[in-house]
């Protein structure tokens, strides 16, 4: 026993293994590793500190992890605001020409001021919005 308790006290704060590897290495129940560590003065120490390098530790690592969700969401937003500038572009150059637009050009840049009627298969366009004379009332959809 002599001899594993210089073992298990040498393991702990010279090599700075976890009572739970030392019981591993030796073949004995964690309880004992730590009767034979709370006998000893400077385990009182040692587990502070430890506790505090290990809180340390995770501070750091959720501010990493924190920093790396941040910039995958920004990520994301840059892209949605991209992928958003290119279709109001796409909608700019489809409206700027001076040919006449297609009727469904038109319900698909503006797809909040129609709905779909199943009865007629085609889209309506929504009365309480109010219609100019060269917006289509009805746009007829071939399957």
């Amino acid at each position: 026993m002599k001899n594993n308790k210089d073992t298990i006290i040498h393991k702990y704060f010279i090599e700075k293994l976890k009572p739970v590897e030392i019981a591993k290495e030796l073949n004995i129940s964690k309880s004992a590793v730590t009767q034979v560590l709370q006998k000893d003065k400077r385990y009182k120490k040692e587990k502070i500190k430890r506790i505090t390098k290990n809180k340390k530790n995770h501070n750091e690592m959720t501010k990493k992890y924190m920093k790396h969700k941040r910039e995958e969401i920004k990520r994301k937003k840059d892209k949605d605001t991209i992928d958003l500038k290119n279709m109001h572009n796409q909608a700019t150059a489809e409206l700027s020409k001076k040919r006449r637009i297609t009727n469904i050009a038109y319900r698909n840049w503006n797809k909040s001021a129609f709905t779909y009627n199943s009865k007629r298969k085609g889209y309506e366009f929504r009365k309480e919005l109010g219609r100019s004379y060269d917006v289509p009332k009805f746009i007829k959809v071939e399957v």
